[in-house]
């Protein structure tokens, strides 16, 4: 029988590398580990992280403001000796790497080759946490909900989800040669307070920020497609639970609800929850966005790590909210809608 707080008691006194910990998923971790008694180091280049988003006067936080693709910067962060590695810094995501494959590649390719290699020579890191997405490496033609047996797709359609594969093939490739202990964390879909919105971010975010200004919320498709949206702090949950349990090392689990919510549900939802009256456009589909439906099993995430997502969507969706909110004026600072390749509003 798994004890109820073991994993949590587990992060007393560590000391923890997140990368990319000012970004919407990382901040929501760092604060958790501090709250759990952690020493945390944070390397995030800002590129889509805000330091706003991180405890301003905490003593057991270091920020480096820094690249995982840089040796100075990661010289740096390992000379502090981080006992557990959460590696969630990445160019996120699809149009993004759409428009910049390159530094695409660069960033969630090489950056991660180069962290594992730091990893290897540094020898100390007891547990090595990958953030992936289970939305960019199951195929499109896969059964739902998609199970971690599932091959990686021999077919992608941007340059993130080939990325994000690579990253988990190099975690394979370091955790069989050299032994590291890996683990790989499929994230869904994940909303909650922390991610601001802009040109390369998540629906959730773009539609209040939009839902807020008044405007009509847009939707790529007909609003029947689905996602299967994941509150952060289960999460946060799943990751603290993977760099824990001794079975998730060289494992891949699923970090989602396990259930589906269709797009024009949640434009209502958030014109609702904002009193936003301009409701809802319907735009073209993206042409990468070749999965119409997301639904994800996380029975092996239950089993094994007893992961317990939170089934509430409406009641997170309105913290969410409320969230923006109680943030409105940094979070309208930090919005970035364009110019850039791509059209502002997607």
């Amino acid at each position: 029988m798994m004890g109820k707080t073991e994993y949590l008691d587990y992060y007393s006194g560590k000391r923890v590398l997140v990368t990319g910990g000012a970004g919407a998923v990382g901040s929501n971790l760092v604060r958790r580990l501090l709250d759990l008694g952690a020493f945390v180091i944070v390397i995030d280049n800002l590129s889509s992280g805000y330091t706003w988003l991180l405890p301003q006067d905490a003593p057991n936080l270091l920020f480096i403001e820094g690249d995982i693709t840089n040796d100075v910067d990661l010289k740096r962060v390992f000379n502090e000796e981080p006992e557990i590695i959460f590696h969630l810094a990445a160019f996120f995501a699809n149009q993004n790497s759409v428009d910049y494959p390159e530094k695409d590649l660069w960033v969630n390719g090489f950056g991660t080759l180069k962290l594992l290699e730091y990893t290897r020579i540094y020898g100390k890191v007891e547990r090595f946490v990958y953030a992936s997405s289970g939305c960019s490496i199951y195929p499109s033609d896969a059964p739902m909900p998609f199970k971690e047996d599932l091959p990686i797709s021999s077919w992608m359609s941007t340059p993130y989800q080939i990325t994000k594969a690579l990253g988990e093939l190099y975690c394979n490739y370091f955790y069989k040669m050299y032994d590291i202990p890996i683990t790989k964390a499929r994230f869904f879909n994940s909303f909650g307070p922390g991610e601001v919105p802009g040109q390369y971010r998540n629906v959730i975010p773009n539609f209040i920020y939009w839902a807020m200004l008044g405007k009509p919320l847009p939707i790529t498709g007909t609003g029947e497609e689905t996602r299967d949206f994941t509150y952060v702090g289960d999460i946060v949950d799943g990751l603290l639970r993977m760099g824990y349990y001794r079975e998730a090392i060289g494992e891949a689990f699923n970090l989602a609800a396990g259930r589906e919510v269709k797009i024009k549900y949640l434009a209502e939802k958030v014109n609702e929850l904002t009193g936003n009256t301009a409701g809802i456009v319907f735009k073209p589909r993206r042409k990468w966005d070749t999965k119409p439906r997301m639904l994800a099993s996380n029975e092996k995430a239950k089993k094994v790590l007893g992961f317990n997502p939170d089934p509430d969507f409406d009641g997170r969706l309105a913290e969410t909210v409320e969230w923006f909110k109680q943030n409105w004026e940094l979070i309208k600072k930090s919005a970035e809608f364009g110019p850039g390749v791509s059209s502002a509003v997607r």
